[in-house]
């Protein structure tokens, strides 16, 4: 078997093959893949492997390194609670000391040696005789009693389905795959999409572009970040006095879950934030009509609101050009908008965000009916018990899986709270003496049910847009719906009466 591939990060990890075996194998080597492993290795289980398809860890870290590109929760938030970063640089991080942060954690837990980069799962086949996995990687096969999926669903671009996206002779390319050979330097440039990315993206284009035309299908709200770089005093506080760290991080985590009662509760709040959003856009954009075509039609929080200090700014400026139009053709030397008009340019980058829907591992995972994860969504849905397990599929969980997501608050929290569960889930199967457990499909239906029900009136699906957030259907299938604590509590306990338990001898197990 090939030899584990020496990775672009200035800490060591796996040498040699990869096992025949592993107790767990973790897919992805970013914030869920990284905890997954140190809460493993806290509760006893070392016999952890980490495939890594990229030759390093980070995964959205990694992967979005577009100028600007920096996180839009504030960084004490934006990190592990067994982990705190006293010396962060700014409120908001970027993407470089996030992804040196997560290299950090990595290397002083211990979950370096357990890493296998450049290693891709090419498909996993549940066994139900033997009651594992039988994965094939791009670089051998193993099998493994756990299957951790790490590897969230803002992986794979999308680029938008127009005619001639491919006959664009200049360079062009996804944010999520930036080009940094290409000098955009006096060049003329096509921005499709005006999301979170292209926010932070825009604005560092504008001050070296000839010319930036910015494609808008939908204009979204924007509220001012307040960034800025924290003090040296700032620092000596989170570093030397006792619990000031955690009431910076308490202050930060209670002021967006009361943001929340905006989004789920509407009336009188949602007014109040929609009416600072328009103030700053009219503090920002002078201009009657660029501002009325930079103005929402629908509630704020129906799309993922877009936090940023200077994105509003840079559409005023002379070298930029705002199309409220979405395009509808692309040329070999321009873009075409809905509106009819054409615009030449150079380059083309394409902010149109990701597959959500169409996860890679989900085409390559097949569960105990035969049929993949994919096949399973596509009957059902996308959806998952607790977020986590999905009925037909043993011993496999989701980390940021169907309706984790959060629209106000840090996904780390969402993660750490899952990763709680997967531990309380081993153990459980340990002690009752079982191999495998499943969610049963009937446990699993009625808290999705219960979930749908609580999403009814929520901004995310009666605020009068469409997003990402909800399918074809208007199902939505990645936001959790209220507060994070619920979801944390509701984590705390491993509910093994929702699950089959079963050992290799096909004897139930009762729990």
């Amino acid at each position: 078997m090939s030899q584990a591939p020496t990775v672009t990060s200035r800490h060591a990890t796996a040498a040699g093959p990869l096992p025949a075996h592993a107790r767990v194998v973790v897919v992805g080597g970013g914030f869920s893949g990284i905890g997954t492993v140190v809460a493993l290795k806290r509760a006893g289980i070392d016999e952890v492997v980490v495939l890594e398809r990229a030759d390093s860890l980070g995964g959205t870290w990694r992967d979005n390194t577009y100028p600007g590109a920096a996180c839009d929760v504030p960084s004490h938030l934006y990190s592990f609670s067994f982990a705190p970063k006293r010396d962060w640089s700014h409120v908001y991080s970027r993407q470089a000391e996030i992804r040196e942060y997560l290299e950090q954690v990595a290397a002083d837990h211990g979950v370096l040696p357990h890493l296998y980069c450049s290693t891709d799962v090419v498909s996993g086949q549940w066994d139900d005789d033997a009651l594992l996995w039988r994965l094939e990687t791009s670089r051998g096969s193993l099998t493994a009693d756990v299957v951790v999926s790490g590897a969230g669903g803002l992986v794979e671009p999308h680029l938008p389905d127009v005619p001639g996206v491919e006959t664009f002779r200049g360079p062009s390319f996804h944010s999520a795959r930036w080009d940094h050979s290409v000098d955009l330097a006096g060049r003329r440039v096509a921005v499709v999409g005006t999301g979170a990315s292209a926010a932070q993206f825009v604005p560092e284009l504008q001050a070296t572009a000839a010319e930036v035309v910015v494609f808008q299908r939908t204009p979204p709200w924007v509220i001012a970040r307040a960034d800025r770089a924290y003090s040296d005093r700032e620092h000596r506080l989170h570093a030397g006095v006792p619990g000031f760290l955690r009431l910076a991080r308490g202050l930060q985590y209670w002021s967006r879950e009361a943001r929340l009662r905006a989004f789920i509760g509407g009336g009188r709040l949602r007014g109040l934030f929609e009416k600072q959003a328009l103030r700053f856009l009219e503090q920002e954009v002078p201009d009657p009509r660029l501002r009325a075509a930079l103005t929402p039609d629908y509630a704020i929080g129906c799309k993922r609101v877009i936090v940023s200090d200077d994105y509003l700014r840079a559409l005023t400026r002379p070298n930029v050009r705002v199309v409220a139009s979405p395009v509808t053709e692309v040329r070999p030397h321009a873009v075409v908008a809905a509106d009819g008009t054409e615009h030449e340019v150079d380059v083309v980058v394409y902010g149109t965000g990701f597959r959500v829907m169409d996860i890679p591992l989900a085409h390559r995972l097949t569960g105990r009916e035969g049929r993949t994860l994919h096949e399973e969504w596509a009957r059902s849905g996308v959806q998952a018990h607790r977020g986590t397990t999905v009925a037909g599929f043993p011993n496999l969980f989701l980390l940021l899986g169907p309706n984790t997501v959060l629209g106000h608050n840090s996904v780390v929290i969402m993660i750490e709270a899952q990763i709680g569960y997967v531990v309380a889930a081993l153990q459980a199967v340990r002690e009752a003496g079982a191999d495998a457990l499943e969610v049963r499909r009937s446990a699993q239906e009625a808290y999705n049910a219960r979930l749908q029900a609580e999403l009814t009136g929520t901004v995310w699906n009666a605020g009068g847009c469409r997003s990402w957030y909800r399918d074809a259907q208007g199902r939505n299938f990645t936001l959790w719906p209220t507060h994070t604590l619920p979801f944390v509590r509701l984590m705390r306990r491993f509910d093994a009466e929702s699950y089959e338990l079963r050992a290799a001898r096909r004897v139930p197990v009762h729990a």
